[in-house]
């Protein structure tokens, strides 16, 4: 089966977010994590039918919704998640919100490694906690962690750990081993670990699994909560639907308790496009992966050969994001730099890490944009002073 993932969408002057930001202005967007890909036919063809039931009451997941979640978990990465253990959350930062809120009081501390996805910085601070962290470090073109400078960052009022697996914006895939020693780290120091997956369905080199990692320290099954959700994979992140897994009862009883009242509903068409995206749209996933390994080779290629002073320093091997690196090009503001010669970019100090060293880079886009973009960055480089 063939798909279109040449065709640019029109979404200008629509309710995307990600264009809104440059209405009115010649700015190609490639910053927020959305891709400009219609989503998979078969999950379009579910909402269809959905919508054409014509009722639209408050939902709850059917059997089915769930089997296609669990089944999906089994097949993919050998994981038998009892439906028992899913809590379904209207997106994955409010589940990182509500770990923050359950797991720590108020002045104590949740640690991550930076650079990461801006909402691990931001959550605890939602609700006076502490957010504390390690920096990852780059060894002969690999990020690696920094294992004795994570164990300094642990202090007598640390109570989280915040995992990205695959990690944002890194495009780093964690391997077995890592994540056997991310666990003992967390036992040894009383840590929960709260793993945030929404990225696993988009390991771009195939010689690498995504390990879920409680599946890897069933030992620490109470005291692990992880985060999915369809909608990086399947570009349906408009429609809030997320999964926490938690396979402790206790501590799932007292995770649902906190959002009592205050976490809003998956709807309806949530739980429709979720079930299809899981059950009917593999052959579509695949046929993605092969879209971003191609974009992934043609950025690393261009970058290397054409935009002297920017550097991709290490394999992007997972999501459609890149980090590059642009400390050389000595810009005060390399996002409005870009800004001005048409290419919206996110700026490295979002996620941890001073203003100028790096961008990231969303190349989840028809290659038609995203070489569009490539050359007016070119440009950019050309005319800096």
């Amino acid at each position: 089966m063939n798909f279109d993932f040449d065709t640019p969408p029109e979404r200008r002057g629509t309710d995307s977010q990600k264009w809104q930001k440059y209405a009115g202005r010649d700015v190609l967007p490639l910053w927020v994590a959305d891709m400009d890909f219609r989503s998979p036919p078969a999950l379009i063809e579910a909402l269809h039918r959905r919508v054409d039931h014509g009722v639209f009451g408050y939902a709850r997941p059917t059997a089915a919704t769930t089997e296609s979640f669990v089944t999906a978990c089994a097949q993919r990465y050998g994981w038998a998640v009892d439906p028992s253990w899913l809590v379904w959350l209207p997106g994955l930062v409010v589940g990182l919100n509500v770990v923050t809120q359950v797991l720590a009081e108020p002045g104590e501390e949740i640690l991550t490694l930076t650079p990461v996805y801006p909402p691990f910085l931001s959550t605890p601070k939602n609700s006076g906690r502490v957010s504390t962290s390690a920096a990852w470090a780059l060894h002969a073109g690999r990020w690696e962690i920094d294992w004795d400078a994570l164990d300094r960052a642990v202090t007598p009022r640390t109570r989280v750990f915040l995992l990205c697996n695959p990690h944002n914006p890194l495009a780093r895939v964690w391997r077995r081993d890592e994540l056997t020693r991310l666990a003992e780290f967390c036992r040894r120091h009383g840590l929960v670990l709260c793993s945030d997956e929404i990225h696993c369905d988009l390991i771009l080199d195939p010689a690498l699994p995504h390990f879920p990692t409680v599946k890897l320290a069933p030992e620490l099954a109470a005291a692990t909560i992880t985060l999915m959700a369809p909608s990086k994979t399947y570009n349906v992140p408009g429609l809030g639907t997320s999964l926490a897994i938690i396979p402790d009862a206790a501590l799932r009883a007292k995770f649902v308790r906190a959002t009592t009242g205050i976490v809003a509903e998956v709807t309806a068409l949530g739980y429709t496009a979720c079930e299809a995206a899981y059950r009917d749209c593999e052959p579509w996933r695949q046929a993605l992966l092969a879209t971003l390994r191609g974009n992934r080779d043609f950025l690393t290629e261009f970058v290397a050969r054409e935009l002297p002073g920017v550097a991709v320093e290490a394999p992007v091997e997972a999501t459609y994001l890149a980090w590059l690196n642009v400390s050389a090009l000595g810009l005060a503001d390399p996002v409005a730099h870009f800004e001005q010669h048409g290419v919206g970019l996110s700026d490295g100090s979002f996620f941890g890490e001073p203003r100028g060293r790096h961008v990231r880079l969303n190349f989840g886009c028809p290659r038609s944009t995203l070489a569009e973009a490539l050359r007016r960055m070119k440009a950019a480089l050309e005319t800096r002073v």
